[in-house]
């Protein structure tokens, strides 16, 4: 107890109380006596019992969120439906249908309030036409065109097409469908922007369309094969390109898997059980019967299969021969 109360004394009383100087640790002198002395001692472990059985302060509050700050303010969630504005699409797409019922399909609102119109594939220049110059459209501007390919359907290939009108200050997608035989009409002549994006529709998913002034590929390399964006399409593709030293130049070959310590002979990787792919079932009336018998595809006469002998091996013959004799 004593080291622990000369310790309080600090570094200046300490050096003048051990030298004995009482002129300059007066003051220093008195508190070490009345911590040393018996009433200061308790005084100490009474503080020390104090401070040990008072609770522990309670933890800062937590910073305020933006909503507790502002009570007004409402909770983050999904993107809230505009009533008005899909009443006014849904009145807009009927208004559509109605001027083109020979080719609209049906009228779509997306659960982001957008329009959809689902036209017949023979309608695509009708209704470029008449978005663009009517004076209740005036979707005179094509942002962009897109594709997409589910080959289990009988028309594999969608196209969307997306309208701006800037006039109006809205937006309108119009989807048709075809298949890898069946051209779609261009509409670059009405809206040259269409160039470009039909040459990639081209180039990706082999979508032809008739009218186009320049339609060829504008993505992949010259004299390259397939499409590469269809689902058919092997992700590896069919072909390699690299530079050649000797001929100085680059050269397409046929493509070539190598990697040491495998062997690619599976038809495809994720091939669950690649043992089992060739085996054939067994039917279940000849499971029993002697392995020196195969069954042939015959129908079963007189409650039997029908069977035929399989030879056996002439060297198990000779054996048996050299045994006897």
């Amino acid at each position: 107890m004593a080291a622990k109360s000369l310790v309080c004394l600090g570094s200046t009383g300490w050096r003048a109380f051990v030298s004995g100087s009482t002129s300059k640790c007066h003051n220093s002198a008195v508190l070490y006596k009345s911590l040393v002395s018996p009433a200061g001692v308790i005084h100490q472990k009474r503080c020390q019992s104090a401070a040990a059985a008072a609770p522990p302060p309670p933890p800062p509050p937590p910073p305020l969120s933006a909503r507790d700050q502002n009570p007004g303010l409402a909770a983050p969630t999904i993107r809230k439906h505009d009533g008005k504005l899909r009443e006014s699409l849904i009145e807009f797409g009927q208004f559509v249908a109605k001027c083109l019922p020979k080719y609209v399909q049906k009228v779509l609102v997306t659960g982001t309030d957008e329009l959809e119109i689902l036209i017949a594939p023979e309608g695509v220049i009708p209704m470029t036409v008449f978005l663009k110059g009517h004076h209740n459209c005036m979707f005179a501007n094509l942002t962009d065109i897109g594709a997409m390919d589910v080959p289990t359907r009988q028309y594999r290939f969608e196209v969307i097409y997306n309208f701006l009108s800037i006039q109006y200050n809205s937006r309108i997608r119009v989807r048709t469908y075809t298949d890898e035989f069946t051209p779609l009409d261009s509409i670059t002549p009405i809206l040259p922007a269409a160039n470009w994006y039909e040459r990639e529709a081209w180039d990706m998913f082999g979508i032809y369309f008739k009218g186009h002034p320049d339609l060829r590929r504008i993505l992949t390399d010259y004299g390259f094969e397939g499409h590469p964006f269809r689902k058919d399409f092997p992700l590896s593709g069919y072909v390699e390109v690299r530079y050649d030293d000797e001929v100085k130049r680059v050269v397409v070959e046929p493509l070539e898997m190598t990697q040491e310590y495998r062997k690619f002979d599976l038809p495809s990787p994720w091939e669950a059980f690649p043992n089992f792919r060739d085996a054939t079932e067994v039917p279940l009336a000849l499971a029993n019967q002697p392995k020196d018998t195969v069954a042939l595809n015959a129908p079963p006469t007189s409650g039997t299969a029908q069977t035929k002998e399989v030879p056996k091996p002439a060297a198990k013959d000779a054996a048996k021969e050299a045994a006897k004799k």
